[in-house]
């Protein structure tokens, strides 16, 4: 391994310093206390110069083995970011210019005893402006991204992390650096490349078979014999084939059939079964002498994406079967942990992956414009039951299609497939994010005479060759061109359709800022809702860490600057001032912190509000629409500290939205939604079977902590795996029945109890605007903390109905139970979770607890 301690220097030789590998130029810069965090205050872009310089990293290594003994020698690198020539002993090995390949170079011929290896790299920028220069033919838009984005231009034109250029949500770092592992592999004979394992059903024999792939690199000049014997030793299968290896990259594929009087037990997403893996033993042993073992995990689980006609609806549905068994994908969409990968440990994804596991979500789709994630990202969501719906990483542009390029592209598809289809979290490829879209809705003002060269390039690039890859390399899951699209309709009308967003078919994107949000049919009632979201900004815990006092103001130049979306300070603020009260306090950081809070529980209320309608539209067809089967908001965490629509801020800490979605997602949920006066409550249920449950409605007066009515509906059925109505009430009905009522002085709390302790959260549903409550008192929120083992306990209490109460213990990491909730009786135990060591003493001291009339 060439890991560690790397000589870096900039272009004119003028900085020289230590330089980690893995790693990037703006780490090591930091790591040297040479710049400060690149993410404090306006820091992305008084630290351009460092993306526009040209940077080397090189370094001498002795070769710990006798050179002339092995027939052949390569430098392999797992990852370059990006454009660098590479050299060893001043020799040029080649050239790397894309981030998302593997790279090997054959060094048998030049390596010595001691060696100088340079990588010297070209600014990432320089090269995509280059590229665009050259393409002389048509323009590739778009060329430059928003000026609200403070980014760089032509990221279309380098095959690179695209957000790295910047986005609406993140800062321009385009980094240069020897991103993943470098190592030095010798061999004789053989080495195996590639190794990989899919499972199949055999639905004719009723029979799991693994299909497995190896793929070798054979130096001898003749073909190479030898057994290689699979065990599974769990699974009583053991098999042994002969094989023959030819000559130079070629691979060798077997199917092992697993012994039918084994019970098998399949990998389910989260909530819907265990995570089962077999430990396996693959034994090469080749007439050469020497042997390769290699060890995994066996996952057994299929997938199909359904589409097909519905009863009473024109189109076509759009769901996940795994397993047989239709699933709800409840979830949300990942992007880049950070700005710099080397920064991303096993850790960061862990917290983050569990954050979503525990939020109750099955599902994240890993979007087309970040990167494709580090093994370990896949390993932990094997293991947790997240299933993966995955891009290549294309996103909101148009692409050339040249041959060096799509070369390129093939070698990179090719490898991201064999290097990850072994994983049964991957249920789905997709080609692009919105490109699709992009040419329907001529995001890019292209004259429609010139339509039809882009149109031959897209087939290009995502049918021609992404999708014909995938299906050669990969044919145990679906692949489809693009998200949004309308999948087989698409197919139909030349992989380009009309107007990708039809709620008839495929998936969609949606997004709406000047619309009421609590208002549930401005959503569309779509199949699958693959994308959905609104602002907020995170806490000021997090906000404090990259800022200084003067910037701690909803219209400070830092506030204008961290926002990249057009407009979105102002958008937050207007749908606030649709249900809610503007903060008054005169005190400017009362007023940020006040602003911050309810930016918080406006997106939470937003999202679970748009979330509860596609989960209650998934067994009903609605004037033609509906069988909603998808709900992945947009999106799940942050790549820095800024506003967004993340759930999970940067570092890991939950927003008011993470433990709204924790609710949301419940796998039993009563849900309410009020159609011209009438209160109709749903029971959405993603459990195996049907359960007789009692709904209990209550009606609080804001006023009063007592209930001025309870209802209580017993022997309600509900049904397995869907949503049906159980419940309905004209809201004058009820006001009457509940006699001191009124829409403005009362709200509904509900929920599902069964027997053995089955039960769903309390839900509430709000008879009008909070802003127009009547009845809301200033109440006394306290707090007493205790600690359980190394959990924490907090006992609330209240002297009035406290609406959205939230409790922040500052930079202490951890997550609590239940957070922004409406607190209806004097007492309620929260338990928080520490991720790290803390005490009593110090989460007392840190302890904020809001609620809405605080803000007022």
């Amino acid at each position: 391994s060439l890991r560690g301690s790397w000589r870096l220097g900039n272009g004119n030789g003028s900085l020289v310093l230590r330089g980690e590998v893995p790693g990037c130029v703006h780490t090591a810069l930091h790591r040297r206390g040479l710049i400060q965090d690149p993410y404090y205050r306006f820091n992305d872009v008084m630290y351009r110069w460092i993306s526009l310089d040209n940077w080397t990293y090189s370094r001498t290594f002795k070769t710990p083995f006798d050179v002339r003994k092995w027939q052949k020698v390569n430098l392999v690198f797992e990852g370059v970011d990006t454009v660098a020539q590479i050299l060893v002993n001043n020799i040029t090995l080649g050239r790397t210019d894309n981030m998302f390949k593997r790279y090997s170079f054959d060094v048998t011929s030049v390596i010595k005893e001691v060696n100088v290896i340079e990588v010297h790299f070209l600014s990432a920028i320089s090269y995509a402006a280059e590229q665009s220069r050259c393409h002389k033919a048509y323009r590739i838009p778009p060329a430059c991204p928003p000026p609200v984005q403070k980014g760089e231009c032509h990221a279309n034109f380098i095959r690179k992390e695209q957000c790295s250029f910047s986005w609406d949500w993140g800062p321009s770092f385009p980094t240069q650096g020897i991103w993943k592992d470098v190592r030095i592999e010798a061999y004789n004979h053989y080495r195996l490349i590639y190794f990989s394992l899919t499972s199949f059903f055999v639905t004719s024999t009723q029979q799991w078979s693994l299909e497995i792939e190896s793929i070798f690199d054979v130096v001898s000049s003749k073909p190479i014999s030898g057994l290689v014997t699979v065990n599974i030793p769990k699974l009583q299968t053991q098999q042994t084939f002969s094989v023959k290896l030819q000559p130079g990259e070629g691979s060798i594929v077997l199917l092992v059939n697993i012994n039918k009087s084994s019970t098998v037990e399949a990998w389910w997403p989260n909530g819907h079964g265990k995570q089962t893996g077999y430990n396996m033993t693959t034994t090469f042993v080749m007439e050469t002498g020497y042997k390769i073992e290699k060890f995994s995990k066996a996952y057994f689980r299929t997938v199909e994406l359904v589409q097909e006609p519905i009863p009473g609806s024109s189109g076509l549905s759009f769901y996940f079967r795994i397993n047989g068994r239709p699933i709800f994908i409840k979830g949300s969409n990942w992007i880049p942990a950070d700005s710099f990968q080397d920064r991303v440990t096993c850790d960061t994804l862990r917290l983050l992956l569990k954050s979503a596991a525990d939020a109750n979500m099955n599902a994240l789709r890993v979007w087309g414009g970040g990167v494709y994630e580090q093994d370990d990202f896949y390993d932990i969501c094997d293991e947790m039951g997240i299933m993966i719906w995955q891009d290549f990483m294309f996103a909101c542009a148009l692409y050339p299609t040249d041959q060096n390029y799509l070369e390129s592209v093939r070698e990179e598809v090719s490898h991201q497939v064999r290097r990850l289809k072994s994983h049964p979290s991957i249920i789905l490829w997709s080609g692009n994010n919105e490109n699709e879209a992009a040419i329907a809705s001529n995001w890019f003002s292209i004259p429609y005479a010139d339509r039809e060269v882009y149109m031959k390039d897209y087939v290009m690039l995502y049918v021609k060759n992404i999708r014909e890859i995938v299906l050669t390399e990969d044919k145990s899951r679906p692949f489809i061109a693009s998200s949004p699209t309308n999948g087989l309709e698409s197919v139909e009308e030349g992989w380009l359709s009309r107007n990708p967003y039809d709620t008839h078919f495929g998936d969609t994107h949606f997004y709406d800022y000047s619309n009421d949000c609590w208002n549930w049919t401005m959503y569309p009632k779509t199949r699958f809702a693959s994308e959905y979201g609104f602002q907020s900004w995170p806490s000021f815990s997090t906000i404090k860490k990259v800022s200084s006092p003067e910037d701690w103001s909803y219209t400070s130049n830092f506030s204008l600057h961290r926002q990249h979306h057009e407009n979105g300070n102002h958008q937050m603020f207007q749908q606030i001032g649709r249900h809610f009260k503007l903060p008054q306090s005169t005190d400017p950081i009362k007023h940020f912190k006040d602003m911050i809070y309810l930016t918080q529980v406006m997106q939470a209320q937003c999202i679970k509000t748009e979330t509860e309608f596609y989960r209650f539209s998934q067994s009903e067809i609605v004037k033609g629409e509906g069988h909603t089967m998808g709900a992945l908001y947009w999106q799940l965490n942050d790549i820095w500290q800024a506003p967004s629509w993340s759930s999970l801020e940067y570092g890991g800490k939950w927003k008011l939205l993470h433990y709204f979605a924790q609710k949301f997602f419940a796998p039993l949920l009563p849900v309410a939604y009020e159609d011209k006066g009438v209160l109709y409550i749903y029971g959405v249920s993603d459990l195996h079977a049907d359960y007789k449950m009692t709904l209990r409605v209550v009606v609080h007066a804001w006023s009063s902590l007592e209930p001025v009515c309870t209802l209580a509906k017993d022997g309600v059925t509900i049904k397995a795996q869907s949503a049906v109505p159980i419940y309905k009430e004209s809201i004058n009905d009820l006001l009457r029945r509940c006699r001191n009522c009124t829409r403005k002085s009362c709200v509904i709390t509900f929920c599902l109890v069964g027997e053995g302790g089955l039960r769903s959260p309390t839900n509430h549903h709000f008879l009008s605007s909070l802003k127009d409550a009547v009845g809301l008192e200033k109440t006394q929120l306290s707090a007493s903390v205790s600690q359980r083992d190394n959990i924490y306990i907090f006992v609330l209490r209240t002297t009035a109905i406290a609406p959205f109460v939230s409790l922040d213990v500052g930079n202490i990491k951890g997550r609590f139970s239940d957070n922004g909730f409406l607190m209806t009786k004097k007492k309620k135990v929260i338990v928080f979770y520490a991720w790290e060591p803390t005490s009593v003493k110090e989460l007392e001291k840190s302890l904020t607890l809001t609620s809405l009339v605080d803000v007022f």
